[in-house]
């Protein structure tokens, strides 16, 4: 039973093995081999165990502890409603992408018009000299 409520706690807790065992003083091995079922903690560690994880340690010794199943669906929401949102940021950072991208070619083409069409009226304004308008008509 030992190691089924050690398990189930800790996942409650959202420890990993490794931060329970940092929390505990011991390698990520011996909370593996707990887990299993392959050692148990002496009297000290087990203390500390049922504080770390905020229970007696007779319920760690004691009958098995279900988890909650309505932490898993909160959980499953969470994860669902975090999963839409980052769709979302998505999109919209798509879309600011592609209104910049429009905006600059469009800057672009209004430069470049302008460019040409003071080019085209510069050159219309200069001439070499007066005009000269020859009539032949004989009358």
């Amino acid at each position: 039973m030992f190691n089924e409520n050690l398990k189930t706690l800790r996942k409650m807790k959202g420890f990993t093995q490794e931060e329970l065992a940092i929390k505990v003083n011991v390698v990520r091995q011996t909370v593996s081999k707990w887990e299993k079922g392959l050692s148990v903690p002496d009297a000290e560690l087990l203390s500390k165990l049922a504080d770390v994880l905020e229970v007696n340690v007779s319920q760690l010794l004691g009958a098995e502890i279900k988890e909650d199943p309505g932490r898993n669906e909160v959980a499953e929401q969470l994860a669902k409603i975090s999963e839409q949102m980052a769709i979302k940021n998505r999109r919209a950072r798509r879309i600011w992408k592609v209104i910049g991208l429009i905006l600059i070619i469009g800057l672009i083409i209004t430069i470049l018009g302008a460019v040409l069409f003071s080019a085209n009226t510069s050159t219309a304004t200069y001439s070499e000299g007066p005009v000269v308008v020859i009539d032949e008509t004989n009358e």
